[in-house]
């Protein structure tokens, strides 16, 4: 009896150990680790982008910024008002007053570099200094802005004339040469006064403006912004120039002229020319904005950019189209920073989607602040 009662026992230990050992059907899996999402921060970004431009194109004695990072010591005037509105947009985003101080040795060096004066013998410059100047009075409220917006207001109105029907000539010894490049920023500027002052002149002169524009160098179908007309004497449109540039000053005076009356054939338009920009295979090639070289050429995209983000967060375009503008602003700033910049050192290339060589112009380096300060902006209002 003993022996069975032993032999049971141990046979009741091994059915209970193999028991242990049966595979267990409801065993839980363990969850996969969730993958680690990294949020760009594109003020930091930013804030890399100023301080290259500051440390690698900045004339510290003359107070202008140069033709490339190599020292070159051209002076570019359009460039130097896009300088502003760079150093506008740093103070805007983080309030550190040494952006104001830049500001105001920027100002006078450019005033020095060019004879003194603030006036130029190109229209379509004079109106990318008024409109920083008018914008660094609205941030500000320095009146010295200002009164350097005003100047060169008076002397732009002096463009126009009645050749090729109207519009702001190019230059003032080429009066018979219209183009975008003068006429879009000019209206632009035009239409901001008049929001500021209210003055009823102001805003005949950007209607006047725009519509010439509208009539004569853009395509009614497209919403395609053309170049220019009479380069060459021939009375000929310059069909087959379409910078991103033109696109970018056009949408930016179909906005501000909407701001200015609240008429909605004027943000139509501007929809319009973004669409072509965002569709268009020869200006935005696989979704990323073409190369269109150094020198001006370097400073074009960031034009748009800059122009086609201010569309982007008017709160009258509809959601649905504020996403498609936000996705491509996006899309471009992260090639840019992903593809078309050197680091550590935040040189950017004319092409957003290859590293640059060793030389960087000017231009090209301000486009790059542009786009990432578009991006940080886009990123604080959380429509990123």
């Amino acid at each position: 009896m003993l022996f069975s009662r032993v032999n049971a026992s141990a046979l009741l230990g091994l059915s209970l150990l193999a028991a242990c050992h049966e595979p267990v059907d409801d065993m839980i899996t363990p969850p996969a680790p969730k993958p680690v999402v990294v949020v760009a921060n594109w003020a930091a970004r930013a804030d890399s982008a100023q301080a290259a431009l500051n440390q690698s194109f900045w004339a510290p004695t003359d107070q202008y910024y140069l033709q490339n990072n190599s020292g070159k010591p051209d002076f570019n005037y359009w460039w130097q008002a896009h300088g502003l509105d760079v150093l506008l947009d740093g103070y805007q985003r983080t309030k550190v007053l040494d952006y104001i101080t830049k500001m105001q040795q920027l100002q006078q060096g450019t005033k020095k570099k060019n004879g003194n004066t603030y006036l130029n013998t190109y229209y379509d410059d004079m109106a990318w200094q008024a409109l920083a100047n008018l914008r660094a009075f609205q941030v500000t409220q320095d009146q010295s802005y200002k009164a350097t917006a005003q100047l060169l207001w008076a002397d732009l109105k002096t463009g126009w004339n009645t050749n090729q029907g109207g519009g702001i000539a190019w230059r003032k010894n080429q009066l018979d040469y219209k183009n975008t490049p003068a006429n879009a920023p000019v209206a632009i500027l035009a239409a901001r006064l008049y929001q500021l002052d209210r003055n009823p002149d102001d805003l005949a002169w950007a209607t006047k403006i725009y519509e010439w524009q509208k009539k004569n160098l853009v395509d009614p179908t497209t919403g395609a912004v053309w170049d220019g007309i009479n380069r060459q004497g021939d009375g000929q449109i310059d069909k087959d120039w379409r910078f991103s540039y033109n696109q970018g000053v056009f949408l930016g005076a179909g906005l501000e002229l909407y701001r200015a009356t609240q008429q909605s054939t004027y943000l139509d338009d501007a929809n319009r020319t973004a669409g072509y920009v965002l569709n268009d295979s020869q200006l935005s090639p696989g979704g990323v904005l073409k190369d269109e070289g150094g020198g001006d050429g370097g400073l074009f995209k960031g034009v748009l950019v800059r122009y086609l983000a201010l569309l982007a967060t008017e709160p009258a375009v509809n959601a649905a189209t504020r996403a498609k503008y936000v996705s491509f602003l996006k899309f471009n700033g992260e090639s840019l920073y992903s593809k078309g910049t050197r680091r550590p050192q935040y040189l950017f290339n004319t092409n957003w989607t290859a590293q640059p060589g060793s030389t960087v112009d000017g231009s090209t380096q301000l486009s790059g602040v542009m786009m990432f300060e578009v991006m940080a902006d886009l990123q604080a209002r959380k429509l990123l």
